[in-house]
């Protein structure tokens, strides 16, 4: 009996410590399962809609088995590969651009009170004014080519990017300032030992918001003037009512931006200890 009672209590200590580690792993992927879990339910909710049962009209709203088949046509046929370079190549131009510009510009005008006083104006009006309502300057100044998509996938990139930036640099904490000075050091080391890697995490952060709206200006400038793109590919297949080569496109938009800002987004959560720790914890 004793023996026996050792046994099923080795038993019940395997089963109990299996279940911790199931339970464990549950919690240390627990974003990425109900993530994973949601999306399931959602694509079998809508197959079931638009396909199996029908109940919503194809020409109005596809499934994602014909999108998935529409989408493998296109790349079978190699149709959508002039579209996805050029969308690309003007993502990346407008994308890298408006890096370049706004990082050192965003770290100036939040350095230099004078200069700040002196942009900001200029940076929150442009900020707050739709770029869909500079797209005919845009085009008329660049032209219908790939520049006037560039310029305006710049201007959607380069505000978020830039305020994040100039925020960081004002959010340096006016404590570690001051002990820099009173160490005699230099505004060059102050920056670099200081600015700087207080500004980072904001840096990631535009980054992060800078993705998204670099996208949506790839779509708004394909769909006024271009004659490919993914954006131009969505507009054509809209006004033919193949909602499923439009899905494809949509889907392309949302899986670029979802890796791009996922990336980003790693890179961001390794500098958290250098974001000043402010509110309740």
């Amino acid at each position: 009996m004793a023996d026996q009672a050792a046994q099923e209590q080795v038993l019940l200590d395997v089963k109990v410590a299996e279940a911790s580690a199931a339970y464990k792993f549950y919690l240390n992927q627990e974003r990425k399962i109900l993530g994973t879990v949601s999306v399931l339910i959602f694509l079998t909710v809508w197959e079931l809609c638009g396909n199996t049962f029908q109940l919503i009209n194809p020409m109005f709203m596809s499934a994602p088995s014909l999108v998935m088949k529409a989408a493998i046509q296109l790349f079978a046929s190699g149709e959508i590969w002039n579209d996805l370079y050029i969308s690309g190549i003007e993502f990346a131009w407008g994308y890298a651009l408006s890096v370049i510009f706004a990082i050192p510009f965003g770290i100036a005008i939040g350095w230099y009170k004078r200069f700040a006083y002196v942009c900001d104006p200029f940076v929150n009006a442009m900020n707050a004014t739709p770029r869909v309502a500079l797209l005919p300057l845009v085009i008329i100044w660049l032209g219908i080519g790939v520049l006037s998509k560039v310029g305006i996938i710049f201007l959607g990139a380069v505000f978020p990017l830039l305020i994040n930036t100039r925020d960081g640099v004002k959010t340096t904490p006016a404590n570690l300032l001051t002990a820099a000075r009173s160490f005699g050091a230099s505004e060059w080391q102050i920056f670099k030992s200081v600015v700087l890697p207080s500004t980072v995490p904001f840096i990631l952060t535009g980054l992060r918001l800078a993705v998204g709206r670099a996208l949506i200006g790839v779509m708004v400038g394909e769909l006024y003037a271009a004659t490919a793109g993914i954006g131009f590919m969505i507009t054509v297949a809209g006004a033919t009512f193949q909602t499923d080569k439009v899905f494809v496109g949509v889907l392309i938009f949302a899986i670029t931006g979802m890796i791009l800002t996922d990336v980003i987004d790693r890179y961001e959560h390794r500098f958290d200890k250098w974001r000043p720790k402010v509110g309740a914890e």
